[in-house]
């Protein structure tokens, strides 16, 4: 199960489902059970029914309606600066957290190169 076609195609992956959703949500929409369902029951599907090696099967299932999202994600240029600034704000959050546990463990963590 994959969202990125032409990665996972050029990996020469044996079976493969491809869901036209954003990255990250190869097994199904967030938060919609059915969706998850139906996508498990095709990939399990595609397993029994592939004929040959590199057998890739497009989900029927679509993201929304248009294909709008496909310019808005990840698109720094649709996304308000304070968007960007909150965005920033929370991934340093988790980035500190991160830190934080893998000092708790005794890993050692990565040092800062000198340029940043």
């Amino acid at each position: 199960m994959g969202c990125a076609k032409d990665i996972v195609e050029l990996c020469g992956v044996p079976r493969f489902l491809f869901s036209d959703f954003p990255l990250g949500n190869a097994g199904g929409k967030p938060d919609d059970p059915q969706s998850q369902a139906e996508t498990m029951a095709m990939a399990l599907d595609l397993l029994e029914s592939a004929t040959g090696p590199r057998t890739t099967l497009q989900s029927p299932q679509r993201w929304n309606d248009d294909a709008e999202w496909k310019l808005n994600f990840r698109n720094i240029e649709r996304i308000p600066p304070e968007e960007i600034a909150r965005q920033r704000a929370q991934n340093d959050v988790v980035k500190e957290i991160a830190k934080g546990r893998r000092e708790a463990a005794g890993l050692k963590t990565k040092q800062p190169d000198a340029a940043e």
